[in-house]
């Protein structure tokens, strides 16, 4: 499978302040980065061949293949990576109610990186929309909601480790960077 060269790769950067109960990028100092067609659509991305590319540079783990949920949350236990291999949509990041949330639309072959307690959620499928989700391997995945309660689990998130090599690049690339 192809990949951008990364002097061609177009990533967005962005620092989400909280909202409401949402720690988002405060919770690790890490932005949200959304790596622009980095594996090309016309080099065949199809969920077995992105798992592939991922378990053999060995950043993160591939764990399922899914959309997104529709209800805003965030993880304070894992650094989400999801790579988009059918369709389109719209994702908002940073809690719908945050005047400054970032909403984008996604598609085959983007890649988001999203640090834990980042607030995200699906807004619209526009077609066929499915992901391959990933962790950083020993990483097991939570959910929270914002909710009370949840503040034990946002404190826990700064004790998180960040990411050794890069999950799409290896021993290069924009993780790497921030």
């Amino acid at each position: 499978m192809e990949t951008t060269p990364l002097p061609h790769l177009d990533v967005e950067h962005h620092t989400i302040p909280p909202h409401a109960r949402l720690p988002n990028s405060q919770a690790t100092g890490k932005p949200l980065l959304i790596y622009r067609s980095a594996f090309r659509p016309s080099g065949a991305v199809t969920p077995d061949a992105v798992e592939a590319h991922l378990q053999k540079v060995g950043a993160v783990v591939p764990q399922w293949r899914y959309g997104m949920y529709p209800t805003t949350h965030f993880h304070s236990t894992a650094h989400e990576v999801l790579v988009v291999v059918r369709g389109r949509a719209r994702l908002c990041f940073g809690g719908e109610g945050n005047p400054e949330r970032v909403e984008r639309e996604v598609g085959v072959g983007d890649v988001v990186v999203i640090p834990a307690g980042v607030g995200h959620r699906l807004l619209e499928d526009l077609g066929g929309f499915e992901m391959v989700g990933s962790y950083m391997p020993g990483c097991e995945w939570d959910m929270c909601y914002g909710r009370e309660g949840e503040e034990d689990k946002v404190r826990g998130i700064k004790g998180l480790g960040w990411f050794g090599r890069d999950p799409v690049y290896g021993d290069e690339g924009p993780v790497l960077d921030v």
